[in-house]
């Protein structure tokens, strides 16, 4: 069984809107929505759970039949952290999966996800038992020496850049949130599953990316997002 694990607990203070960004209508859906349809249609996903915003499940259950994602089937409460959500999602999964169940984990504001993305990861797990999302880095970083200077880059050629969605065998990514908030390992700050299971001592594996996968975490990013949604409507109309 494939399923999609969907982060959707964040307030989302940096939209500076009055309701959580993933609830935003954009063109008379919310941003959750999108994103949910994008695991609904695909062929390889079984079931989906959401980790959702405290006191916003009812009005997420209730966007889910309006728009027939008859796939969700487990709405679970966000924790204090986005590793604290995960592990709430991880660990509500143990009373339905088995250890070589696939889990595709994703933010719930990454709405524009793409099929053979979904594919890819799924297909990594299935061959390495992980697979993560990602894409070259194209700009130069330099390392800074102090706030004005600097005098060492880091190669380009040497970096990927990794986001959702992210793939796991079920009864790794189980072992890994006991044991990372058990020994208070990879959970602090930015943290994601990706950068804890580094921390535990995991290889991971790229699968493919997409540079339309973005994070909405700011007003201009939802102006991107309506752009991408124009584009896709011209190129259905021609």
């Amino acid at each position: 069984m494939n399923i999609g694990l969907i982060i959707a607990a964040g307030r989302g203070s940096r939209m500076q809107q009055d309701i959580p960004k993933q609830f935003i209508n954009i063109y008379d859906k919310p941003i959750v929505i999108y994103t949910l349809e994008g695991f609904q249609r695909h062929p390889q996903i079984d079931a989906i759970e959401v980790v959702c915003l405290e006191g916003w499940a009812d009005v997420l259950g209730a966007y889910a039949k309006q728009f027939q994602i008859d796939k969700l089937r487990w709405i679970v409460p966000g924790g204090a952290s986005g590793q604290e959500s995960i592990r709430n999602g991880v660990y509500h999964l143990e009373q339905v999966c088995k250890d070589d169940d696939i889990v595709v984990i994703h933010d719930g504001i990454r709405p524009m996800v793409d099929d053979h993305v979904l594919t890819d990861v799924i297909l990594k797990c299935q061959t390495y038992g992980n697979g993560v999302s990602s894409l070259p880095y194209n700009e130069q970083i330099f390392r800074i020496k102090d706030e004005f200077t600097t005098t060492e880059y880091i190669p380009r050629e040497t970096l990927r850049r990794v986001s959702t969605p992210q793939a796991y065998r079920f009864g790794k990514l189980d072992w890994a949130y006991h044991e990372a908030f058990e020994k208070k390992i990879g959970i602090y700050g930015s943290s994601y599953t990706n950068t804890m299971m580094v921390d535990l001592g995991e290889t991971l594996y790229f699968a493919a990316g997409s540079d339309k996968n973005i994070k909405l975490t700011t007003k201009d990013d939802l102006e991107i997002f309506k752009a991408y949604l124009r584009m896709e409507k011209d190129t259905w109309l021609k």
